[in-house]
């Protein structure tokens, strides 16, 4: 729940300043850097290589990997070259993180000591996640103030 909140903090903050799409974008960039930051804290970064399905189980360079992953994916949120792809790849990372969350869920792994998030709740906020993806980063025709490419209209002439 932590990253919802990360999200929508940093979001509305954000919206104070540029449109809706680009603030859910830099809010979804803000979020992926907190939760990476918690990828290389040995207090935290254990839990996560225990949700790790087997036969991976533990596997630390997995959670570094994802932590680098996720850095590098809100950089590219943020940047007007690399928006798109860095959105599809992190969509992809969320799908391919999913199954560790499953098996969190069902196996009881704890995060800090506290029951994994529940599936009920887990589900709709990977999906809200890769949602907001595609609306800020990967649809086609995305254009906001400040931080997308002008649209420029052609004219035709008359002969």
């Amino acid at each position: 729940m932590v990253p919802m909140f990360v999200l929508f903090v940093s979001g509305l903050v954000a919206r104070i300043f540029v449109p809706w799409k680009d603030a859910g974008r830099i809010g979804l960039a803000v979020m992926l850097v907190f939760t990476a930051v918690s990828h290389f804290a040995p207090s935290i970064s254990r839990d996560l290589a225990a949700m790790i399905p087997p036969p991976l189980t533990g596997a630390m360079w997995m959670i570094y990997v994802t932590g680098v992953l996720e850095i590098a994916g809100a950089i590219g949120l943020l940047t007007r070259r690399y928006r798109r792809p860095a959105a599809i790849c992190l969509a992809l990372l969320l799908i391919a993180m999913f199954p560790a969350n499953v098996y969190a869920a069902l196996a009881g792994v704890p995060l800090r000591g506290e029951a994994a998030t529940p599936l009920w709740l887990r589900t709709p906020m990977q999906l809200f996640w890769i949602a907001l993806l595609w609306w800020t980063s990967i649809r086609r025709g995305n254009v906001g103030a400040g931080f997308s490419r002008p649209v420029i209209a052609r004219s035709e002439s008359t002969t």
